[in-house]
């Protein structure tokens, strides 16, 4: 794909959504990276009907630290994974309180150093908590990008560098929101709605269908 192509999908993916963000529930950064920590596995529908009562209860890390991993069970068992997700929560919460005065920090290493907080995560919450142009490479970017043939890559990693490399500077900062929104919705993984996409004449996808 040449960038010229890649630069009037994007303007495409802008003029259609000028101010995307996560369709995920929070407050301020620390209930951010909880929430993402909460979806790996699940849909953010279920992890904001879990949170809606969780961050009543516990939205600081010291409160959340408090309920402990039994008593944040209780409020995260409708998803997957939940024990683990817990354990790793609980243990995070201890390190912002203990290490980083209860502030989520910024940088992408302290950020991957918390327990259950992958590249993905970090990429998620400095995007979206604290405006840096960073692309989190999930299933839907990863299917989009490699279909579209914006970005193809044999895994993630691969698929994020290429975005970062093609991707033009202006809009780095909302192409994972239009990437993601864009897979969730229209370019699904079974059966992609090309004949609704607002970029299907740009698109590179070879088996398109009418839908």
């Amino acid at each position: 794909m040449n960038p010229q192509k890649r630069y009037e999908i994007f303007t495409r993916l802008r003029n259609h959504d000028p101010a995307p963000t996560t369709e995920l529930n929070y407050r301020n950064p620390f209930e951010l990276l909880i929430a993402v920590i909460l979806s790996a596995q699940a849909t953010d529908k279920s992890v904001n009907k879990a949170t809606a009562a969780l961050f009543a209860k516990a939205g600081t890390p010291d409160a959340m630290y408090r309920l402990g991993e039994t008593g944040l069970k209780k409020y995260i068992k409708t998803i997957g994974l939940f024990n683990t997700k817990a354990a790793n929560i609980i243990k995070t919460c201890k390190i912002l309180r203990d290490q980083y005065h209860s502030e989520v920090p910024q940088e992408q290493a302290q950020l991957e150093a918390l327990p259950g907080v992958g590249r993905k995560t970090a990429n998620v919450v400095r995007n979206t908590a604290f405006g840096h142009a960073t692309i989190a490479v999930d299933t839907h970017i990863f299917r989009v990008s490699n279909r579209t043939k914006i970005a193809p890559g044999k895994n993630v990693l691969e698929v994020e560098k290429k975005l970062n490399k093609f991707v033009p500077e202006e809009f780095k900062k909302d192409a994972h929101h239009w990437l993601i929104l864009l897979g969730r919705y229209t370019c699904i993984a079974r059966k992609p709605r090309c004949g609704s996409c607002i970029i299907e004449d740009m698109c590179e996808y070879k088996d398109k269908t009418n839908e």
